[in-house]
């Protein structure tokens, strides 16, 4: 793994290659995913069907389209029993987790008549898009539905692409069904977030869509933002590790490939202050490629987008980390809860070497759907509050109202909205 001393110039050329995996940069495949969105849009479940059967290889029809129950039934019968378990403990912890992130309503009134509130309303409905193909992630069906059904959803709606038997893979549908999904459809791609964007016979438009995808899912989430609302344009994974001398260098060669392993754009970067422990992690991360199933991909991603970086003191370490602004920010140092309160932009941080990132993919309750390439400046963790909207609340009594009125009429004035002054005036003639 590549050793590099930080400098301004290695920064910036750094920051400059993590951008270009972000999903905007593939404008290429624009053309392609709206026409499949227009083509949904006018052609609704026959275009749903005729594209599974393009892409996926499988005759879909209204009378399979919809996941049954006898189908469930038969996923639980092929999983393990003690996957069955593990989910299920996993979900509590999520669970939880979520429950301590429910908003109410308030309101606030005051002896001079007035009132002012906010109310806090869950939404209708929700599309939860689940890759299907080789990758199959429970994890991300329960880290989708949970804050849904916790923030009071009516109706959340899955849509995942169907194997070549037709059917949905089982622990997906065993997954959902223990996270308390109410419908799925065997739908994947552009044409399945266009479906829930707009509606079929089938499929009623929802309101919000989340969840991860391959290019074309992102660039459709993309397209149909603004009449839908989504969770985010998700990039591929990455994860920093903040480390000092005190770090296990195996533990965090380890931790660094369990992003890499995820795609060929994945990123996976160490910063430390110790030049001992650079070289004795790089040398572990290729002790342990050679033994890892997905090894291609990885020296892929690391080759690509992985770095180990040099810095001079800790202070810098934490600039660059905040520059970055990874998904996973792991910090293995003497004082972790230190150097925790100086971090600013990160999806989630784990502190500690006992706190390696898959604890959070997978368990420990926090949402890994996270913000990438950069994006935790300013976005924050899939949440409740991402399936609730609220809604001012204004009350005032003539009283209260009579004291103020030539201020806001002067207000309106100002900006020559004199229909806006008038309707306060009227009230005082």
């Amino acid at each position: 793994m590549r050793i590099v001393k930080l400098t301004e110039t290695e920064k910036a050329n750094i920051l400059e290659n993590l951008l270009k995996r972000s999903p905007n940069q593939y404008g290429k495949y624009e053309e392609t995913v709206n026409e499949i969105i227009e083509t949904v849009k006018e052609k609704k479940d026959k275009a749903l069907f005729e594209y599974t059967e393009k892409f996926d290889k499988v005759v879909i029809s209204k009378e399979n389209f919809k996941v049954t129950k006898e189908e469930i039934d038969e996923a639980y019968e092929k999983v393990d029993a003690h996957l069955v378990e593990i989910i299920r403990k996993a979900l509590k912890n999520i669970r939880e987790y979520h429950q301590k992130q429910v908003r109410y309503s308030w309101f606030d009134s005051k002896p001079d008549g007035t009132m002012l509130g906010q109310k806090i309303t869950a939404l209708s409905r929700v599309g939860v898009y689940v890759p299907g193909g080789k990758a199959v992630y429970p994890s991300s069906v329960l880290m989708n539905i949970v804050p849904a059904k916790v923030a009071g959803v009516e109706k959340i709606i899955m849509t995942t692409p169907p194997g070549k038997d037709g059917k949905v893979y089982p622990v997906t549908l065993v997954a959902a069904n223990e996270a308390g999904v109410d419908e799925i459809y065997k739908v994947g791609g552009a044409q399945a977030i266009a479906a829930l964007a707009y509606g079929t016979e089938s499929i009623k438009k929802v309101d919000k869509i989340v969840g991860p995808g391959n290019i074309f899912v992102a660039l459709a989430k993309k397209a149909v933002y603004g009449h839908v609302s989504i969770d985010s344009i998700a990039g591929p994974s990455e994860i920093l590790v903040l480390a000092d001398e005190t770090a296990n260098p195996r533990f965090v060669a380890a931790d660094l490939l369990s992003q890499a392993e995820h795609d060929e754009m994945a990123s996976a970067i160490l910063v430390t202050t110790s030049g001992e422990l650079a070289e004795r992690v790089s040398e572990e991360v290729d002790g342990f490629v050679k033994e890892l199933s997905r090894k291609e991909i990885i020296q892929k991603s690391l080759d690509n987008y992985g770095y180990i970086l040099l810095a001079d003191s800790m202070q810098e370490a934490v600039e660059v980390a905040n520059e970055i602004a990874s998904e996973h920010l792991e910090i293995v140092t003497k004082n972790p809860f230190d150097i925790m309160t100086r971090i600013k932009n990160a999806g989630a941080i784990f502190l500690g070497e006992y706190s390696s990132e898959p604890l959070g993919d997978y368990f420990a309750g926090p949402n890994h759907v996270l913000p990438t390439n950069g994006t935790a400046k300013f976005f924050s963790p899939l949440s409740v509050d991402d399936f609730i909207k609220k809604t001012s609340i204004i009350s005032y009594s003539r009283e209260a109202l009579e004291e103020i009125h030539t201020d806001i009429e002067d207000f309106a004035k100002s900006e020559s909205l004199t229909a806006h002054a008038n309707s306060i005036a009227v009230r005082f003639e």
